[in-house]
């Protein structure tokens, strides 16, 4: 395990014995990343208060959780999926899933796709495509590309079969490219356009509204 992996699972291990600056370097780390995911499922509108509701749970929690960088990535986008459902049926709106997620158990997806889609979109443009997916494509390709996710911890995420997800994911980005072919980009760029894994030391950090768990506020994550 190496670099910001390594220095993740060290962050998320120092948190849970109490270090805030850890703490923050983890939601440093993480939440970008999340946030893209949690825009998927509610909307922009409404991203930034969820994630904020996942964050509170992170914190409360993070003393039971057990696990590396990848481990912990996994279950923070679970609680942000979770919060976001609840959001979701509070609303009385459901995220709106395409097609029959049962035949897409048995065909494997090409991980190599993940290489040839956004590159040339800012981040917010890239955001705003996924969401035109259908949304079994669409959180496949945030939770596989986006967020980091091995297909295995995707699934998990998800409730859904590795194969599954390596499938939605496939043909998500393969509609990426279509669209992206629509507007003049080249299919062939990389998602580099992604929000970045982790950002540099003493940078400012959005506040989502997060006002306090346990010693944490948000605006010091």
């Amino acid at each position: 395990m190496l670099g910001d992996d390594a220095e993740l699972t060290a962050a998320v291990l120092a948190a849970q014995d109490g270090d805030e600056t850890a703490f923050r370097t983890v939601y440093r780390s993480v939440h970008p990343r999340l946030l893209g995911y949690v825009r998927t499922l509610v909307g922009d509108p409404d991203a930034e208060d969820v994630a904020s509701e996942a964050w509170l749970q992170i914190a409360r929690d993070l003393e039971r959780f057990s696990g590396d960088a990848d481990r912990f990535r996994g279950w923070a986008a679970r609680v942000a999926r979770n919060r976001a459902l609840d959001h979701l049926r509070m609303r009385g709106r459901r995220p709106a899933v395409g097609g029959d997620e049962t035949e897409l158990a048995g065909k494997p997806g090409d991980a190599d796709t993940a290489t040839e889609a956004m590159e040339s979109l800012a981040t917010g443009e890239a955001l705003a495509l996924i969401a035109r997916l259908p949304q079994d494509q669409a959180e496949a390709v945030v939770l596989r590309v986006v967020v980091g996710l091995d297909a295995k911890s995707a699934a998990q995420t998800l409730g859904k079969r590795p194969g599954a997800v390596r499938t939605a994911a496939h043909r998500g980005l393969k509609r990426l490219a279509e669209l992206l072919g629509s507007q003049g980009a080249d299919p062939r760029d990389a998602l580099d356009a992604v929000p970045p894994q982790r950002e540099p030391r003493g940078c400012a950090v959005t506040s989502g509204g997060v006002t306090q768990s346990r010693t944490r506020t948000q605006k010091d994550m």
